[in-house]
């Protein structure tokens, strides 16, 4: 019973508090709305930007490439309007070239006869102009003195070896009948002919030179008039020191010629060849000369060549705007 009074007890205290609520009255929480006042929306004003440090170097840098892609920009449109300028200007100079020929045209045409007949019509009779001619006419002299060179080289120098080559023999020959005239009794013996004795092929040869001799002394010393004569008598005795020293005389006047021969030889070789005397020489100036007219006659085909090729090319392109 006692823990029924307890809860009876109990029970009373909420019944209480449900009695007595109707004494205060009810608190309902409403939502309230989030307004911006005009304090707040200063904060983003002018003023405010440009009183913050790292809002001007934004700025700045904003500006900066702005401007930078605008100048890149600007270069490029140069460019491209250059171009697109050169292109106008040389289609309306073709249009106005194109315009000139064709008025050129038409007025030779209206001035032409229609009424042409077969037996009107002339012959085509191609005329090459003065300039052509005188083209062909140079590169053919050009070509012909530039084959002819090689072999006026050759003969020029066929010609200044022959003239080393006698100049050489006529020393060697004059040399080895200098040294004949110190054989005793042999001027006397052969009188006319010992002038005659030396040849260009034994002047340097002892044998040619000692046979001819003996052929002309033997006969003479084997005549009656043999006696009268110093050689004869010096030779009709092989072992006589006379005979020894005629042999070497001989001997002395082969090799003196031609040791006169090669000496002569290289000085007239030299006297040609050298710079002095080359350009004076006949082979020196006719070389001189053919090099010159080749030079000009080049020079004068190459010029005309060129002007030739400028119109042939003026001519094309007139052609090619004709047929746009």
């Amino acid at each position: 019973m006692k823990v029924h009074y307890i809860n009876i007890l109990l029970f009373v205290i909420p019944l209480n508090i449900l009695v007595n609520t109707y004494k205060k009255k009810p608190c309902i929480t409403q939502n309230t709305k989030t307004n911006r006042s005009l304090c707040e929306c200063e904060l983003y004003a002018p003023a405010n930007y440009d009183n913050n440090l790292e809002m001007k170097r934004v700025m700045q840098q904003f500006e900066d490439r702005t401007t930078q892609r605008l100048r890149e920009y600007d270069d490029r449109m140069k460019t491209t309007r250059q171009k697109c300028k050169d292109k106008c200007d040389k289609e309306m100079q073709k249009i106005i070239l194109k315009d000139k020929l064709e008025k050129e045209l038409m007025d030779k045409f209206a001035t032409l006869d229609t009424d042409i007949q077969n037996d009107a019509i002339p012959t085509c009779v191609c005329e090459k102009s003065l300039a052509d001619k005188v083209e062909k006419g140079c590169l053919r002299c050009g070509g012909i003195l530039g084959t002819a060179m090689p072999e006026l080289v050759v003969i020029g120098g066929n010609f200044v070896y022959a003239a080393a080559v006698n100049a050489a023999t006529k020393a060697g020959m004059d040399a080895a009948l200098e040294g004949l005239r110190s054989v005793r009794g042999l001027q006397l013996l052969l009188k006319h002919t010992f002038d005659h004795i030396v040849t260009p092929r034994n002047y340097s040869c002892k044998d040619a030179l000692l046979n001819t001799i003996d052929s002309i002394a033997n006969r003479i010393c084997s005549s009656e008039q043999a006696d009268t004569h110093l050689y004869c008598r010096l030779s009709s005795n092989p072992h006589h020191s006379d005979v020894i020293r005629k042999l070497q005389s001989i001997s002395d006047a082969a090799q003196s010629g031609a040791a006169a021969a090669e000496e002569a030889k290289t000085e007239v070789l030299n006297a040609t060849f050298t710079w002095e005397t080359f350009f004076s020489s006949p082979l020196g100036i006719s070389l001189l000369v053919t090099v010159c007219i080749i030079i000009i006659l080049s020079i004068i085909y190459l010029i005309l060549r060129h002007r030739r090729k400028k119109k042939m090319k003026k001519k094309l392109q007139y052609i090619k705007l004709l047929e746009e």
